[in-house]
């Protein structure tokens, strides 16, 4: 009796290199949400700073290597074979889960600012090679686009940026109350340049002048055309932008000073409270940036009223919260009633030039 054949074990098909490579785009894609909301892994052993951070400078390095390593090897024909590619995937997943790992190690109690830095790096990196895989699947080897690909790509970017992140969640504070002086600065200055050029569109109407011209007769308030009160601020408009400017002024004020408070009187083992302050002032700006938006012209004082009240909310937080602070030793005698008291002038001229128009609501 002959004996049957034994069936051969069915080997899986590897999919073709450039599907491997849009595999694992979307797979890094999706670890994307869980390091967003991912908390630290809880350990009883007693957290090392310097082991950190020399583990976060080899993980991004490592990814670094892998995404230069994967460019090279699609960069010309032939491509690697669906084997090498394999193990090319499974060469960067690693580097990128190991990369997460080490972010997932920074525990709680170094500070919710500093987690923050790091997770955004981290993000950051985990996209852009997610990125590169999508350049490498969609772009042809023999492109010369190709070439530039180490040059221009965001993940090698974000790699290079890990050692320049804070040590420490004062650092972590200063840097973050930094940006966000420099954006209320920004803002500041480019509602000074549009009130002293009583231009608010900084030049619009001269375009605008010029189409029209090209189009006959066609009437500036026509479709695509703003009237004139829509490019231009009334005199009751230019006397309410004054104390909306002497408040963004106060906002910048009162960032530069705490900061200068943090700087001088933070301490490292403080970290809720410097988490307290930090966050408080991350929503100063975008109130700014509100209020700046709502005095372009037609401007809506109530609107204006409301973005000012909020902004003024926020800025009192800020100042009570950091004088409640150990950053603030003696807050008896301290800037921050002044501050507040500017706060109060402006937002009570504000509501004066407003009123009217409240009153016929």
């Amino acid at each position: 009796m002959a004996n049957a054949a034994a069936p051969t074990a069915a080997v899986p098909t590897l999919a073709p290199p450039l599907e491997q490579i849009r595999h694992l785009a979307e797979e890094l894609r999706l670890l994307i949400p869980g390091v967003r909301v991912g908390e630290a892994l809880e350990t009883t052993k007693e957290f090392n700073p310097e082991t950190f951070w020399r583990r976060l400078n080899e993980a991004a390095v490592n990814v670094s290597r892998e995404a230069t390593t994967l460019t090279e090897v699609f960069s010309h024909l032939p491509l690697p074979s669906p084997q090498e590619t394999q193990r090319f995937c499974e060469q960067v997943r690693a580097a990128i889960k190991a990369m997460i790992a080490v972010y997932y190690s920074l525990p709680k109690n170094q500070g919710i600012t500093l987690r923050k830095l790091v997770r955004s790096t981290t993000l950051d990196i985990v996209d852009g090679m997610a990125q590169l895989m999508d350049v490498l699947f969609m772009t042809p080897t023999q492109s010369s686009e190709n070439n530039d690909l180490i040059s221009y790509n965001s993940v090698w970017t974000a790699c290079q940026q890990v050692p320049q992140i804070p040590r420490d969640n004062k650092a972590a504070a200063l840097s973050m109350l930094t940006k966000n002086v420099d954006f209320v600065k920004d803002a500041h200055e480019e509602m000074e340049q549009a009130v002293e050029e009583c231009d608010p569109y900084c030049g619009l109407l001269n375009d605008i002048e010029d189409n029209s011209d090209n189009h006959g007769d066609e009437e500036d308030d026509g479709l695509g055309y703003p009237n004139n009160r829509d490019l231009y601020w009334s005199e009751e408009d230019q006397e309410l932008i004054i104390p909306c400017l002497a408040l963004v002024r106060a906002s910048k004020a009162c960032l530069k000073k705490i900061r200068i408070s943090v700087a001088e009187n933070g301490k490292k083992d403080q970290v809720a409270q410097l988490d307290d302050i930090v966050d408080i002032s991350d929503e100063i700006s975008p109130c700014v940036d509100d209020l700046a938006l709502s005095i372009y012209p037609p401007m809506c004082h109530l609107t204006v009223r409301i973005n000012s009240a909020k902004l003024v909310s926020v800025l009192k937080k800020a100042l009570e919260i950091t004088k409640a602070s150990h950053v603030t030793p003696q807050p008896e005698d301290s800037w921050i009633p002044l501050l507040i008291n500017a706060v109060d002038h402006c937002m009570n001229r504000i509501k004066e030039l407003t009123q009217n128009e409240l009153e016929l609501c």
